[in-house]
């Protein structure tokens, strides 16, 4: 059962949606001011499990990826091949 989140366009307001059954079919609108108008966005992360060789920790990189927006990376260390 995956929680989605979304960004309403008209108040900015940030809100979750929980889709119970594939392909179910939703009227999804803004709690706040009931607008159809949204976008999804990705939810951030705030649990890593472990860290890597050598006790290496996530890195986290932001950059302007728009006008007003920014972009996040997450680099999580793994094993060395």
């Amino acid at each position: 059962m995956p929680i989605f989140e979304f960004r309403c366009l008209e108040c900015g307001n940030i809100f979750e949606k929980l889709f119970i059954k594939t392909g179910e079919e939703v009227i999804i609108e803004c709690p706040k001011c009931k607008s159809p108008s949204f976008e999804r966005v990705i939810s951030r992360t705030n649990y890593v499990m472990g860290s890597g060789k050598g006790g290496s920790k996530p890195k986290v990189t932001t950059k302007s990826c728009s006008s007003g927006n920014d972009c996040m990376t997450l680099e999580i260390p793994g094993p060395d091949e």
